[in-house]
């Protein structure tokens, strides 16, 4: 059994490149923006990209994990968004995603949010990845979504790639603080 956290613990700060380190969620908490979590940043990157607004929106993130959900929401927070987190066992979960402006998804249950769960207009990234009978699928149900939303991002090719160039990005910042 591997200890996730003392692995974590080993890794210097100024090095961490996947943004995991508790002195870099730390610094997330409070403001301060170094290396984040690769997921998270790139579904920023892309919101910054494509021109949608985040302050005074309402932001609803189902996934609650360190690796995507509680990062997003201190982003999302840090630059003045109302944001809801909720996850598979969120009662009424529709109730929360149809009100959502900005909508992320990073469950890993394949077609969780359907059509009807979707505000019109809202902007959709589905982070999560389901694969079945050699086919990968999304937690949102893409298909019958996309007519929906303003802006809806695939499984797969959406969220994947900007992680990768988040993550060679924050390579390099490691390798530039170590010298």
């Amino acid at each position: 059994h591997i200890n996730e956290q003392a692995v974590m613990l080993s890794i210097d700060p100024s090095k961490d490149a996947d943004g995991f380190h508790p002195y870099n969620m730390g610094q997330l908490l409070i403001g301060n923006e170094g290396f984040v979590p690769c997921t998270p940043k790139g579904v920023l990157r892309a919101l910054e990209e494509y021109g949608v607004e985040i302050q005074g929106k309402h932001a609803v993130i189902v996934g609650h994990s360190n690796v995507v959900g509680k990062p997003m929401a201190a982003i999302l927070m840090n630059r003045n968004a109302t944001v809801s987190v909720c996850h598979v066992y969120t009662d009424n979960l529709k109730k929360f995603t149809s009100d959502a402006d900005i909508l992320i998804v990073a469950t890993g249950v394949k077609h969780l949010i359907k059509a009807d769960m979707v505000k019109e207009g809202a902007v959709i990234f589905d982070v999560g990845i389901t694969e079945e009978d050699g086919k990968v699928y999304g937690d949102v149900d893409f298909d019958n979504v996309v007519e929906k939303a303003s802006l809806i991002t695939p499984v797969p090719g959406g969220v994947g790639p900007m992680t990768i160039s988040i993550l060679m990005q924050h390579v390099l910042m490691g390798a530039r603080n170590a010298n």
